[in-house]
């Protein structure tokens, strides 16, 4: 996969904006929808100069656990009192979050099919290396799922605010609106098939196989 990662570049150095259609959200471990967009897009652009929302899938997740959906929220620090650029938006060390979120990522999915192949991969990012702006956590770490779903795409920045609609990948609210296709859960049987989750519960439910399912015309 190729990545085209600008942390600290200037504007000048980002790439030419693209079709808003290529523009999403930086996000943590979006929703699958978002990641089936944007393998059906073919490459992706992610918005630095929006600003951060609360409560919205830039800085957390819903994974699916034995009690149901659990949201997992990286805590961020903001800058003064007005609004935050994304790209300024900084991750805070509150709450001990990077253990708690491995831990709830464990109990939830220790037992699915593809935890233990997978997760080599993904456990550095909360127990090795810190990342000081969420918008560069977040791009790596898409770019390692993007990586291990085998979907070869070119991640860049916006090089200024591109102005595309973003709600409907970034909020909750708006996703619900989206088609939910059916795919393995390990818990189904217990809460029936939770739609709009993180990349993670597809990627650790369905592994190799989980591609397939993004490329499918019937998941937007």
């Amino acid at each position: 996969m190729q990545v085209t990662n600008n942390i600290d570049a200037t504007a000048a150095t980002a790439a030419p904006l693209q079709p808003a259609a290529t523009v999403f959200p930086s996000t943590y471990m979006g929703p699958v929808q978002l990641f089936s967009a944007m393998l059906k897009a073919g490459k992706a652009q992610v918005e630095q100069y929006d600003h951060y929302v609360k409560q919205t899938y830039r800085n957390r997740c819903t994974i699916a656990g034995p009690n149901g959906t659990q949201t997992l929220t990286i805590p961020v620090e903001r800058s003064g009192e007005g609004k935050t650029v994304m790209r300024d938006l900084r991750i805070s060390d509150h709450g001990n979050w990077r253990h708690l979120h491995w831990n709830a990522l464990e109990s939830s999915y220790g037992k699915s099919p593809f935890f233990e192949y997978y997760a080599d991969d993904l456990r550095p990012f909360y127990t090795e290396r810190r990342w000081t702006f969420l918008i560069d956590f977040n791009e790596e770490l898409t770019a390692k799922i993007l990586e291990l779903l085998d979907v070869d795409i070119v991640l860049t920045r916006t090089s200024k605010y591109a102005g595309a609609n973003l709600h409907q990948w970034a909020e909750p609210s708006a996703l619900r609106t989206l088609p939910a296709k059916p795919y393995y859960q390990v818990f189904a049987q217990r809460h029936g098939f939770l739609p709009h989750l993180s990349i993670a519960d597809l990627l650790f439910n369905m592994g190799p196989e989980a591609v397939l399912w993004l490329a499918s015309p019937a998941t937007l």
